[in-house]
């Protein structure tokens, strides 16, 4: 008879305690310490460095439904902001060595140098289970390499972190000062490439935006200036642009509306083209008078469907939010143009009559398919159009 393996079970050297006291153990890797947050979960394929460092993720433990994660290492140009904004992630197997001919390090190595905690060997289908029945529940999650851990108190942390709603997140992760921005979309084989000479004029309010949002603009032919999320309609107007664009951020949007949504106001009396992307579309739908709401769980993902209600089109959209537009407020003149076709609720909205313009998905694709990149197409011509009349 084949000899039995008798070797003990790793003994857990990491925690996930959730607020109703349900407790999950596995492999921690990357940094040590203990982080509280909101869990949420991504099923995405791909792209796990650009959703650990999208800025939206901001106050949340990431969950990663696919499995192979760490399997294409980590390299720089796939960040979408300087360090890692996600405040952790599980997933189901430890990471694996990378594999990729675009990989400088390994994924492990560096949530260790930011400072991130992750967790393997974790019930996956379980836990995303437990998310969708239950809400996105408030979390402590532990690494200690001797395993330690005092479990009353991981979920004690959890019971008493405050979560998202009300809370103004697009503050912290703002660019301090404005910037310009000329990179351009990834290209084999050049890779990022810089746009040169005159364009259209855009100023971006960042309210956490990612990267490749940014190379989009500037691959569509936008001269992009980068203002952070306090700026007024006076700094934007003072620049004199030919369009605004509003992008993705954290947090409740409600809360960061209270700066956010005079700004937008005076740029909309400006009769300027504007254009808003996730945390940007529900800033712009406060603006024009709708409500925003807090969802069960989310959208998190890379294989959304969305529905464009005006010509019948289905596109794959990449996602990422917590809270949503109430379609049932938006005003008299505010259309709704697309909607999820998972839970019906409102994906993009137009203003009739005026090149404004906002969805809820990911355009950019990163990561994701790239149906909707038309988006900044449509934005850049109608700043042509506007410049011709």
């Amino acid at each position: 008879m084949p000899a039995i393996n008798s070797q003990p079970a790793p003994r857990p050297t990491a925690c996930l305690a959730l607020a109703d006291g349900t407790i999950f153990y596995g492999q921690g890797f990357g940094a040590t310490g203990t982080t509280v947050a909101e869990l949420v979960f991504n099923t995405a394929m791909t792209g796990y460095q650009e959703i650990m460092t999208d800025p939206s993720y901001a106050g949340q433990v990431v969950t990663f439904t696919f499995p192979h994660v760490g399997n294409v290492g980590v390299n720089v140009e796939d960040d979408e902001t300087a360090e890692p904004v996600a405040a952790g992630m599980v997933v189901k197997w430890d990471p694996t060595e990378p594999s990729s001919w675009r990989a400088t390090g390994q994924l492990t190595d560096w949530l260790l140098a930011k400072g991130r905690i992750g967790v393997g060997g974790i019930d996956t289908r379980r836990l995303t289970r437990a998310i969708r029945q239950q809400g996105a529940p408030h979390v402590a999650l532990a690494h200690d390499p001797q395993g330690k851990f005092d479990i009353a108190a991981l979920v004690a942390k959890a019971r008493g972190w405050r979560g998202l709603v009300g809370l103004d997140l697009a503050r912290d992760v703002t660019c301090a000062q404005s910037y310009r921005w000329d990179e351009m979309r990834w290209a084999w084989p050049q890779g990022h490439v810089r746009r040169t000479g005159p364009g259209l004029r855009v100023v971006a309010i960042d309210y956490g935006a990612k990267r490749n949002i940014l190379r989009c603009l500037a691959s569509s032919g936008c001269e992009v200036t980068v203002l952070p999320a306090s700026a007024t309609a006076e700094d934007v107007l003072a620049l004199n642009p030919e369009g605004v664009f509003l992008s993705n951020g954290p947090g409740d949007p409600a809360a960061t509306g209270a700066y956010a949504v005079p700004m937008i106001r005076g740029v909309l009396d400006a009769d300027l083209p504007l254009f808003g992307i996730c945390l940007g579309h529900q800033m712009l739908a406060l603006a024009l008078g709708a409500v925003t709401v807090k969802m069960n769980h989310g959208h998190h993902g890379a294989n959304h469907p969305v529905k464009d209600v005006e010509t019948g089109k289905v596109e794959i959209t990449s996602m990422n939010h917590g809270f949503t537009v109430d379609s049932q407020t938006l005003p008299r003149g505010v259309r709704e143009t697309h909607v999820s076709l998972f839970d019906g609720s409102n994906c993009g909205i137009r203003l009739e009559g005026k090149p404004v313009f906002s969805v809820q998905y990911h355009p950019e694709a990163s990561p994701g398919p790239q149906d909707s990149y038309y988006l900044f197409d449509r934005f850049a011509q109608a700043m042509r159009d506007r410049r011709a009349a």
